[in-house]
């Protein structure tokens, strides 16, 4: 599996549902799950994005079928990251 970095800005939409449903966030990514991407780790942050999730999918199709469907819904608008550790960065490099 490969690592990627979603970086996410919720619209006001879904802004709105997340004050009435806090746990929404929590059941998105049991659908993330079911599309085939597994959710390593997810942070609220400060600054110019309100989410980072660092998820493992197989492939960059995968990820871009996973980035249009939940851009579709309207709650939230996401930039899509591959990502690479960075011993297999120093070694392609060698």
């Amino acid at each position: 599996m490969a690592t990627y970095i979603l970086l996410s800005n919720l619209t006001d939409e879904g802004a709105k549902t997340i004050k009435k449903n806090p746990g929404r966030i929590k059941e998105v990514n049991k659908e993330l799950e079911a599309l085939g991407v597994t959710v390593v780790a997810q942070y609220a942050v400060l600054g110019p994005y309100d989410f980072v999730n660092i998820v493992e999918g197989p492939d960059n199709e995968t990820m871009g079928r996973v980035s249009a469907e939940m851009a579709s819904r309207g709650s939230v608008k996401i930039m899509t990251m591959a990502a690479m550790p960075v011993d297999d960065f120093i070694a392609s490099l060698e």
